[in-house]
């Protein structure tokens, strides 16, 4: 695991809204995903061997340690950064990996999902994103599909700012724990961060139960964002998945 990986998306980037460099980038035409390495130099990882997202399959059994979960209400507001719509976090909330405390820092969207599992696609992927103190970044993924409404979703969405820039104030803390799946059983592999500056060294914790959510509540966010936002999935090349 490599150290000080946050180069270019500080700690405080991170929580405010990471993916927001000197260089504009976006998902389609040229600055689209196949060109973010050269559109700044300061996204050169994004041309690395240990990107996300990938497809998990190819499973290494392995006897993966259960992650300690010290969730609080702590969603504080959220903002639409013209990439996503992400819901920043206040201190307090944590996860305890490989024996090191990781803080979340915030939580975010993407449609359709970016990671895959066993080839398939889910039309909604939430990240929590979290660091520790020496800035190693550990992310929890939760898979959607579409089914009943996702209360979680819907107090988390009640405010969702619909212009890039915008950002609202929630009157109670949102609580991240509403949009988590009972059963935390996950795969793991190291990757990156899916946008620019795709810094590597990242953990991925990816949920293996995934959550509903409504025909209406996807067509909600993807109308928000004007275009999918998911990163093309990446070579997973010598890494492997553990299951």
């Amino acid at each position: 695991m490599k150290k000080n990986i946050i180069t270019i998306c500080t700690i405080a980037t991170l929580a405010t809204g990471c993916a927001t460099n000197s260089a504009h980038w976006g998902y389609s035409g040229d600055e689209g995903p196949k060109n973010w390495a050269t559109i700044s130099t300061d996204n050169y990882a994004c041309s690395g061997k240990n990107q996300s997202p990938i497809n998990l399959t190819h499973f290494i059994q392995a006897d993966l340690p259960s992650i300690k979960f010290n969730y609080q209400a702590g969603g504080n507001e959220i903002i639409n950064n013209g990439h996503t719509v992400q819901i920043n976090y206040q201190s307090g909330s944590s996860i305890k990996v490989d024996g090191k405390i990781f803080n979340l820092l915030q939580f975010h969207f993407h449609t359709p999902s970016e990671n895959n599992i066993n080839n398939k696609s889910f039309p909604l992927e939430a990240h929590l994103v979290h660091a520790d103190k020496n800035g190693e970044l550990a992310v929890v993924a939760v898979m959607f599909k579409e089914g009943a409404a996702n209360k979680g979703l819907e107090q988390a969405w009640a405010m969702m700012p619909k212009h890039p820039g915008d950002k609202n104030t929630f009157d109670h803390a949102v609580n991240v724990n509403n949009i988590m799946p009972l059963n935390r059983d996950y795969y793991r592999f190291n990757g990156s961060l899916t946008t620019p500056p795709c810094s590597e060294g990242v953990r991925w914790l990816v949920m293996k139960q995934a959550l509903t959510a409504s025909k209406q509540q996807i067509a909600t966010f993807s109308e928000v964002l004007h275009e999918p936002n998911n990163r093309p999935l990446q070579k997973i090349n010598a890494r492997t998945v553990l299951n």
